[in-house]
């Protein structure tokens, strides 16, 4: 069995001058009428001249690399355009690039004022067609970089400097979280997502704990282990409950409690999924990885006052004569009678007795704020689209205005949410209607078929977790967010994104260059 510790980091060398010698391309990134680096001015204008209706472009140039490799964004508009224009284009460019045989490119950093972030988001966009999925690498090692190396070059060396490694910390992060979700249900599986893990997390501040005893998984997560019960019967099949744990030098100011969605597999259970639709569900794991990557950057950065808690539910969810089915009544973590209804909506199932965990951490925690985060529904995407993850928050959270905190740092970063808002129709379309029902899990239709598909599921949490005690008007209150992240994952054959890695560790921890 291959073991890996986690990506190839991709080798950044901050560079002086566009004249320096050792690279073999430059790529440029530019912008409608904005200002040129002095060296490229006249060949970018000529291109432009040209072609103006050029997409990327390479062109010789009297400089040691020889050749310009241009992605023009032309005009943008400013009230929708976003950052993501910058990064779009990055992608493309680097591609061409490598197309064009460049091993050594040398990319120059325009600052782009419209856009907070925007060198680090263009950077960030090279970086993410740098990655190479795990499978490939492990399946053939000379593949697992694409450039021998990559210059970076700004006006401004202090920056540079600044800019090189928050963006490393950033970009392997969200890597951790592709390796995890892109890969297969046999090589995520979860045993071996364990093993990657452990692996990621030996001998450094993240304290690691897995549980994978079923009579210790049936006691404190029943709702996890009716989903675990069909893939139990085989031993590399079956689920993990992990733990992992960051507590900072010094005193608490925040704690963060994350719980993540890691279906391996989800074939839909014994409400079996037809008509081609389970083709993709390894990627029912992004939510879990997304987790994982962030814990990684927390890692990495090591922040002070705040701690960091996380648990990530790995399981298969699998057809055979041991599945749950729908008519089951199982009692909760949190006391709830929960009546299923469909087996296919098995992600909020494994998420809610870990959630009930840390509600009850929660209590005595420092200033707690709860999310849960998953590849949850399809009615996710039909609402915001792909490449867009949404945000429900309760009322605590709600009120504290963290839905829009979130939204506007995600654009900044170029992992954008939207905001959904949670309705009293939603609790009540989840409450028990059968006399000994507290909970009902569901509806019989897929969320893509239901009214407010995804808003209810974030009712189911509250409710099976026991967090609809915790409201505004208790004595208690608790913000909890829920991060649906079905759009913006990436379904195949498209590459996993690692969303909402970005996202949150510029809204979580506010680590921006400049502060770096």
């Amino acid at each position: 069995m291959t073991t890996t510790t986690g990506p190839p980091i991709t080798e950044i060398r901050a560079v002086d001058s566009l004249t320096s010698t050792g690279y073999d391309s430059i790529i440029l990134i530019y912008i409608a009428n904005q200002n040129i680096v002095g060296e490229l001015q006249d060949v970018v204008a000529a291109t432009i001249e040209l072609d103006p209706g050029v997409d990327v472009a390479v062109v010789p140039i009297e400089l040691p690399s020889k050749k310009l490799v241009l992605s023009y964004i032309g005009s943008i508009d400013a009230d929708y355009d976003d950052v993501r224009v910058l990064k779009s284009a990055a992608t493309t460019a680097i591609r061409r690039a490598i197309k064009a045989g460049s091993r050594r490119p040398l990319l120059c950093l325009v600052e782009y004022p419209q856009f907070i972030n925007s060198q680090l988001v263009t950077l960030l966009g090279v970086l993410e067609a740098l990655y190479t999925p795990i499978q490939v690498r492990e399946f053939n090692p000379s593949k697992a970089k694409k450039v021998d190396y990559l210059g970076v070059w700004t006006e401004n060396k202090k920056r540079t400097a600044l800019l090189i490694p928050i963006a490393q910390k950033l970009e392997t992060s969200r890597r951790i979280a592709c390796d995890i979700g892109d890969a297969d249900p046999e090589r995520m599986s979860p045993p071996r997502v364990e093993e990657y893990v452990k692996h990621l997390f030996v001998n450094t501040p993240i304290k690691v704990t897995t549980i994978s005893d079923i009579k210790e998984i049936s006691r404190e997560y029943p709702l996890f282990e009716a989903v675990n019960r069909a893939a139990s019967c085989q031993e590399r099949h079956r689920g993990r409950l992990m733990f992992l744990e960051y507590n900072p030098v010094g005193s608490v100011e925040k704690t963060f409690f994350l719980v993540g969605k890691g279906v391996t597999y989800d074939t839909g259970g014994a409400d079996v999924k037809v008509g081609g639709h389970m083709l993709g569900m390894s990627r029912d794991k992004c939510g879990a990885a997304a987790v994982v990557g962030f814990m990684n950057f927390i890692k990495e950065t090591q922040p002070k006052n705040i701690r960091v808690v996380a648990g990530i539910g790995i399981v298969r969810n699998s057809i055979g004569s041991n599945s749950y089915v729908a008519d089951e009544v199982i009692t909760a973590r949190s006391g709830a009678r929960v009546r299923v209804i469909n087996t296919d909506a098995e992600g909020r199932m494994i998420m809610a007795d870990i959630l009930c965990k840390f509600k009850e951490e929660a209590l005595s925690a420092v200033n707690p704020h709860l999310f849960t985060i998953a590849t949850l529904t399809g009615h996710a995407c039909l609402t915001v689209g792909l490449g867009y993850s949404i945000v429900v928050d309760n009322g605590p959270a709600y009120k504290a205005s963290f839905c829009r905190e979130l939204q506007q740092y995600s654009e900044e970063i170029g992992d954008p949410f939207e905001i959904s808002t949670l309705r009293r129709e939603d609790i009540k379309d989840h409450r028990g209607v059968a006399e000994g029902d507290d909970v009902v899990q569901g509806q019989p239709k897929p969320s893509s078929q239901s009214m407010r598909g995804h808003q209810g599921p974030v009712a189911f949490l509250l409710l099976a977790s026991g967090l609809d005690k915790y409201g505004s008007a208790s004595d208690t209150p608790i913000k909890y967010s829920h991060l649906d992240i079905a759009g913006s994952a990436g379904d195949l054959p498209n590459p996993a994104t690692g969303a909402p890695v970005l996202a949150l560790a510029n809204t979580l921890l506010k680590f921006t260059v400049d502060s770096a």
